[in-house]
């Protein structure tokens, strides 16, 4: 069969159609978004309305006067605050590292050295231990972490097992610190 349109034709005919898809996808993509629009409506109002209601309730309240203790509420409130204080010494004496130990570590790291994780714990003997885990690039940047961290006066003792030193590069360690 042959075509009998010209070229300028079937062209102008193209962008047409084109012209009309585009269109029709904007109408129906407004017709959605007000049909979205109308069904939201009821729930936005509800919310309001809500809301209002929420902050009369809140103002109400704030307007009522508070009710003054009785000896009862107090002598409950003065046993409370004995516990509390027996809990808070009890915790005096747990082990709490601080964050002077911390950034005593971190800063004392140098180039080529990562540390992965630190941990804190308490022994039987209730000698308290800081591990420190990590990779260091080579044995050189670990020995030299070793060093500085012992001329730190935050920890009387560093500890760094031979073994760490066996490979060459990419050397996972194990320190342990005991805090002054």
């Amino acid at each position: 069969m042959i075509n009998l349109i010209p070229n300028q034709e079937k062209k102008r005919m193209l962008r047409d159609f084109y012209f009309k898809l585009v269109i029709l996808v904007l109408v129906m993509l407004s017709v959605t978004v007000f049909v979205g629009s109308i069904a939201l409506l009821p729930s936005y109002f509800f919310s309001i309305s809500e809301k209002n209601i929420a902050e009369q309730k809140l103002e109400i309240e704030k307007l009522k006067p508070v009710p003054s203790f009785d000896e009862k509420t107090s002598n409950m409130i003065v046993d409370l605050d004995q516990k509390l204080d027996l809990i808070e010494r009890l915790q005096k004496d747990k082990f709490i590292v601080s964050e002077r130990v911390i950034n005593a570590i971190s800063l004392k790291r140098v180039d080529g050295i990562k540390i992965n994780t630190i941990t804190y714990e308490e022994d039987a003997l209730k000698v308290k231990k800081i591990s420190v885990n990590g990779t260091a690039a080579s044995r050189e940047t670990l020995l030299s972490f070793r060093l500085s961290l012992e001329q730190d006066t935050s920890f009387k003792k560093v500890d760094l097992p031979i073994a760490n030193f066996i490979k060459g590069t990419n050397i996972q360690f194990y320190l342990t610190l005991i805090p002054s």
